[in-house]
């Protein structure tokens, strides 16, 4: 297995991490990224393998559990919780009951409200050239969510920024000052929702929240801790991933000069997925391995931990032909964008749901839209996504 040396949060890697994906593929399906000092495979099979491979998990075996210093405590108190970090039995507990509450019925239900919320926006664009991304981007995913969760609309600023400090636990380059902005957008968001979901339990609505607190099985609910987690999961992965999603997915479709066509009905979804395919949100996703096994030739010991390339895999020439090109009529295979497996992504449906209406619509009543100048994505690793978008009406 090859060393490779490449910093997350160099420039040229920033603005273009694709290269070296691909010379990463060229030493074979694992390498070692010596900067994370992490084994890591580009391969949409490995992936798509570990992914599905109950032998590898979230959930850190106990003796490697890392050390939590004390500054932390708030935040990592409530990722206990997170279905996302957990494994069987409680993984399948608490995905059930979530499941219950986060039917295909209550998110399809949203269209028209998505569709609503998308005019809006865009009538409320400012005159001249405008960032796309605090004007529409981030306001869709984020407002969508609160009204999901039945929390006040006015919430949306302050929902989006505890998100943000607290995803920035996840970024390449984490500071000291990162970590305290997290646990205190922690803090304020579990003080908020705590208030908010005793409120529900005396006061039942028709929203997320209070479907949350009935969902039941065989006598089983969510404790209020595990329901402010939930909540602060949905947000956080629901509107993260969609805001930048959004964004690249204009830059790609205006940079490609995609037609109108691609987002016609009859073409829009397959369009999406390639969006979602050609230059996701999330690149790079661990498992912990929890019994010795081998993957395409490369042995994993107990508690040894690989990085899984979701974007790598998403470019993967064994899969896709000319895997580099955009091409929005591609016949639609399933890529690693949302995972496999377990833990398949809740949010998949709600955000290919945002992307499927809002993207027909923005282009529909801005057809003349272009850029107003290159745009440039944020050093954010491992996400990717865009630190604005800068656009011009003709």
């Amino acid at each position: 297995m090859q060393t490779l040396h490449q910093s997350p949060t160099d420039p040229a890697f920033v603005q273009n991490p694709y290269p070296f994906y691909e010379t990463a593929r060229a030493t074979g399906p694992f390498f070692h990224w010596q900067d994370y000092g992490l084994t890591c495979t580009p391969s949409a099979a490995a992936v798509n393998a570990i992914l599905r491979d109950r032998r590898f998990g979230r959930e850190a075996p106990p003796e490697c559990a890392p050390a939590i210093p004390d500054h932390l405590r708030p935040f990592y108190a409530v990722e206990a919780h997170s279905m996302l970090e957990l494994e069987p039995p409680r993984h399948t507990r608490l995905r059930a009951l979530v499941l219950r509450a986060f039917t295909s019925r209550r998110i399809a239900a949203l269209a028209p409200e998505i569709a609503q919320l998308s005019h809006d926006l865009i009538d409320a664009l400012p005159q001249g050239d405008f960032d796309l991304l605090p004007h529409f981007a981030q306001k869709l995913p984020v407002i969508i969510i609160a009204r999901l969760l039945g929390v006040p609309e006015s919430m949306a600023d302050d929902l989006l920024r505890w998100s943000n400090a607290m995803v920035g636990m996840y970024m390449a380059g984490r500071t000291r000052d990162m970590e305290d902005r997290a646990t205190a957008a922690t803090l304020d968001f579990t003080s908020f929702l705590r208030g908010y979901i005793d409120a529900r339990r005396s006061d039942p609505r028709d929203d997320l929240i209070t479907h949350l607190i009935a969902a039941e099985m065989e006598g089983d609910r969510l404790t209020t801790d595990e329901l402010i987690t939930t909540c602060i999961l949905l947000l956080n992965a629901g509107h993260e991933a969609t805001v930048h999603t959004l964004g690249n997915g204009v830059k790609t479709l205006l940079e490609s000069k995609t037609p109108a066509t691609a987002l016609a009905p009859d073409h829009v979804e397959a369009t999406v997925e390639e969006i979602l395919r050609y230059d996701p949100a999330l690149h790079l996703f661990t498992r912990w391995c929890y019994e010795e096994t081998d993957v395409m030739g490369q042995t994993f010991q107990r508690g040894d931990q690989v990085g899984l390339l979701l974007a790598a895999a998403n470019r993967d020439p064994g899969v896709w032909e000319k895997p580099a090109r955009f091409m929005p009529d591609r016949v639609a295979k399933p890529n690693a964008t949302f995972g496999a497996g377990l833990h398949f992504c809740v949010g998949a449906p709600l955000a290919r749901l945002e992307l499927q209406i809002a993207l027909p619509i923005l282009f529909a009543r801005l057809p003349d839209l272009h850029l107003a100048e290159k745009p440039r994505y944020a050093d954010v690793y491992h996400f990717h996504g865009l630190s604005a978008l800068r656009l011009r009406r003709a």
